[in-house]
């Protein structure tokens, strides 16, 4: 059995780490280059950056960042926001991310992803989905830092996207996102259960506990976490100790 990964998350904007809770009221966490190079030193099994404006302003992601925080980690590391165009995931494998995530563009013009996957591999490619579930119960995806609703379901977009290329799924649930209540299990079930990819489980941790139950209930390949790391509530050395007494399969 392949092991759990538990990657950090820097969602950066003006060049620093934030983090709000339900995609609103930001807070400062720190400078991304420290903590990217603190998780790394921690055990961290990967890095992911996200330029969480580039789309909503229309520019590309801050490359100066990104060269930097890729000097000072050993993980893979993975850079998404403002990538629309083979270009933007050439200039970001070039300032060292192993990696691209797509979000806004993907469903804006979903054959970029069969065209990364075709010309990169897919193991570049990585699909975040933003979703809401919304009153009536059903998933439905978000653009733009979860601020545009598009109409496209979870599941069909996921699979879309799997069809297409993609390597990976980046699942947050809008709902549960800062609110450190667990993650969306019952959906990362689904989505694990449908798809031959790894699933990322994102949005809701507040406790180790979340961690097994994403593992262990949602199926989920690897979790996601950012203000548990970035504000110290929770070590990843410790976290990895109490998932593998847990029974998770995760590297030490």
């Amino acid at each position: 059995m392949l092991a759990k990964r538990i990657i950090p998350c820097l969602d950066v904007q003006g060049g620093e780490t934030v983090k709000g809770t339900c995609f609103v009221n930001l807070r400062s966490a720190g400078d991304p280059v420290e903590l990217g190079r603190l998780y790394s030193e921690q055990g961290a099994d990967e890095l992911v950056f996200l330029d969480i404006t580039a789309s909503h302003e229309g520019r590309k992601t801050f490359t100066s960042v990104v060269r930097r925080v890729a000097a000072a980690v050993n993980i893979p590391f993975t850079v998404g926001g403002g990538v629309n165009e083979l270009g933007d995931v050439e200039r970001l494998l070039a300032a060292g991310a192993d990696k691209v995530s797509l979000n806004s563009a993907a469903l804006r013009e979903p054959r970029l992803i069969d065209e990364i996957s075709t010309r990169f591999g897919a193991q570049v490619c990585v699909l975040a989905i933003d979703a809401r579930q919304e009153a009536d119960g059903h998933w439905q995806c978000y653009i733009n830092g979860g601020r545009v609703p598009v109409g496209r379901d979870l599941f069909d977009w996921a699979h879309e996207a799997q069809e297409r290329g993609a390597g990976e799924i980046l699942f947050t649930s809008m709902n549960h996102d800062g609110v450190k209540t667990g993650f969306a299990n019952d959906a990362l079930a689904a989505l694990s259960a449908s798809l031959s990819i790894p699933v990322i489980a994102s949005g809701g941790a507040g406790a180790m506990s979340h961690f097994r139950d994403a593992f262990s209930v949602g199926r989920a390949d690897a979790a996601l976490a950012a203000s548990v790391f970035h504000f110290g509530e929770i070590a990843i050395p410790a976290l990895k100790e109490y998932l593998r007494k847990e029974n998770i399969n995760v590297r030490i």
